[in-house]
């Protein structure tokens, strides 16, 4: 029997099929998975486009709509979902985005009104998430309970021209550790997962993000490899499964060992 038989899994950020969500959301369907992807805005024709190449591996359905600065579409996305699945097994926030100010520029140019929209889209909106699905999960029939994962970049030190997306990672890892401690007893477990820098669309827009490229694998005792996400669709599937049942309100790190370096 695949891993994630029987799993109902909700997926947001599958834009393209660079992206570390289209990864996870294949070998989710790999594993038995029956998964439905978010999509938003002016990117949500990119996501029907990009969902319709899952069907290879398996049934994706309609993309839901859910713009996690609209309140509104919460309650509508968790009504789509409850309609398709009844319940929900997993949940991945691969959810993020800051204006260019924030990227690159140092900490000292970004005005507020920029810093407060990197903060409600890349770190405020896990906490959205999970509210909105926690009754949803709360019903979940997967041994060991529904779990989240949110995808991250190492915050425990300062990378060049990350900037204010770094402080966000940071209260992401935090953010984390505080729904994990409240939804535990609902079985529900939350763990953030730190991927290597991978060459997705969303870091090609990064400023200087050949900083990481050029250096990463040199520091990580293990390789990387910018073009190879499967590491990380790996790990997350076992965080999604039973196997990591235990484990709550962490950091696992996917980065060939990087981020343990001097």
């Amino acid at each position: 029997m695949a891993i994630l038989t029987n799993h109902r899994i909700l997926i947001t950020g599958v834009l393209t099929e660079d992206s570390l969500a289209f990864g996870i959301a294949r070998r989710a369907l790999e594993e038995g998975a029956l998964i439905a992807v978010t999509g938003a805005g002016r990117g949500l024709s990119l996501t029907k486009r990009t969902a319709r190449k899952l069907e290879e591996w398996g049934d994706v359905g309609e993309v839901i709509e859910l713009d996690v600065t609209d309140p509104a579409q919460f309650a509508s996305a968790a009504s789509a979902v409850d309609d398709r699945f009844g319940r929900l097994d997993g949940l991945v926030h691969a959810i993020g985005y800051a204006p260019q100010s924030c990227l690159g520029a140092g900490m000292f140019v970004a005005p507020f009104a920029d810093v407060s929209t990197a903060m409600q889209i890349s770190t405020y909106s896990l906490s959205a998430l999970v509210g909105a699905f926690r009754p949803l999960m709360q019903k979940s029939e997967a041994l060991g309970g529904a779990s989240v994962i949110a995808l991250d970049f190492d915050a425990s030190r300062a990378y060049p021209v990350y900037d204010w997306m770094g402080v966000m990672k940071a209260g992401l890892e935090s953010l984390g550790r505080y729904l994990a401690r409240e939804v535990g007893p609902d079985r529900i477990r939350v763990n953030m997962l730190a991927a290597g820098p991978v060459r997705t669309m969303a870091a090609k827009s990064i400023r200087g993000f050949e900083v990481f490229e050029d250096t990463w694998a040199d520091r990580a005792p293990l390789g990387w490899d910018v073009n190879d996400s499967s590491a990380v669709s790996d790990a997350a599937i076992a965080l999604l499964s039973p196997l990591l049942r235990a484990t709550t309100a962490s950091v696992i790190h996917v980065d060939g060992g990087a981020h343990a370096m001097g």
